[in-house]
């Protein structure tokens, strides 16, 4: 027995001091090793993150090879949302979903349609005048800044000049795109598709988020409902309040031209309208042509009286009413919305300023319900408290 255990000692003690040679020599702990440290981690997730960007990468390059079917997508989308409450109303008081749907969307089409009607007869007609008006604002303007105290050379100014007069001239502004847009088949084709995919949205849109959720269960099938309702939910919300804001802005910017003596009232308004639906930069744009218009038309005191006005309705518009009528649709910092349109503008135009931000808020509304009703998703959620 001694012997036996000493030779089971013996032949053990070996294989004991082997064992981490083995272990060394292991294939892949090495490799593994090599990942799981910190700098390990850090190139993990780069790799993971570039996969990320470059499937974004290749979903905006496809998107905007196919502008002519995704924006008309997107509008629908936004449309959808913004008239869903009437559609629901209506199938609640006993008409049926057919004939509701239909009534929804005939009301949209005519309302679009009068917006755009409104848009040729306003606009377009008198565009050359109001261009033309605007840039001789900037001109006298030009005239009175160079007598201020502090130097601003002429290069500069006639910088800001040529921005402004390209940007009256683009194909995204002039009356020649507004005009000739309607008549080209893409805005035809746009715009049929547009209500095609707008109807089935009136009609089926609930069934076709309900197709999307079938391959989830439990947490997260609840998790999909509640993304699914607070989207819409801020699309529409979005769209209706900024709507109602666009018209109080545009008729009270109106009647303070009309008072003061500026002509093309009419057109300024409806532009007020249209730039409203663009956040920071849309207000600020219509007052500041405005402005212009009325230093050429009627003198400088009044083109002052007429910033005046727009300060005003735009400071009682955020103090009482966007409160009021947007709620919670769009709490989104400043930084993050001029982000948005940016990318909104690069990628498609006047249109992708207009629909950058709604879509921004819907993505914020949905992370912030992502793990519960009043939960948002870990890596959004507060971890300290806010200093005033």
């Amino acid at each position: 027995m001694g012997l036996f255990g000493r030779r089971t000692s013996a032949g053990a003690r070996p294989s004991t001091e082997a064992a981490p040679q083995v272990e060394q020599s292991t294939p892949g702990r090495g490799a593994s090793r090599l990942w799981s440290d910190g700098f390990g981690r850090v190139a993990t997730r780069s790799v993971q993150t570039l996969a990320v960007v470059a499937l974004v990468a290749v979903a905006v390059f496809v998107g905007t090879r196919l502008t002519l079917v995704v924006i008309p997508i997107l509008i629908a989308l936004v449309l959808a949302a913004a008239i869903s409450p009437l559609v629901s109303w209506l199938r609640r008081h006993g008409v049926r979903s057919m004939l509701a749907t239909w009534l929804s969307l005939l009301a949209l089409v005519a309302i679009l349609a009068t917006v755009l009607w409104l848009v040729v007869l306003a606009v377009v007609e008198q565009w050359d005048d109001l261009q033309q008006q605007a840039l001789d604002g900037f001109d006298s303007l030009q005239t009175l800044v160079q007598d201020l105290p502090f130097n601003i050379s002429s290069e500069q100014i006639s910088s800001v000049r040529d921005s402004a007069l390209g940007l009256l001239q683009s194909s995204a502004v002039g009356s020649g795109a507004l005009a000739g847009v309607s008549q080209t088949a893409d805005f035809v084709t746009g715009f049929f598709i547009m209500v095609v995919v707008l109807f089935f949205f009136l009609k089926d849109g609930p069934a076709m988020w309900e197709f999307l959720l079938r391959p989830f269960q439990g947490r997260a099938y609840e998790r999909g409902q509640r993304v699914g309702d607070a989207a819409v939910s801020t699309l529409g919300g979005y769209v209706r309040g900024t709507a109602m804001i666009a018209v109080v802005d545009a008729v009270g910017i109106g009647i303070g031209l009309a008072i003061v003596g500026v002509p093309l009232a009419v057109p300024l308004s409806v532009l007020v309208f249209l730039l409203a639906f663009i956040p920071l930069v849309g207000a600020t744009l219509a007052g500041a042509l405005a402005a212009l218009v009325a230093l050429v038309a009627v003198g400088p005191v009044e083109a002052l009286i007429v910033v005046g006005i727009v300060i005003a309705v735009n400071q009682l518009e955020g103090t009482f009413l966007q409160p009021v009528v947007m709620g919670r649709t769009l709490r989104l910092h400043p930084l993050v919305i001029l982000f948005a349109l940016t990318a909104g503008t690069v990628l498609a135009g006047i249109t992708g300023a207009v629909l950058a931000v709604p879509i921004a808020a819907s993505i914020w509304r949905a992370i912030q319900v992502w793990d519960g009703p009043d939960l948002p998703a870990k890596f959004a959620r507060q971890k300290r408290a806010e200093s005033v």
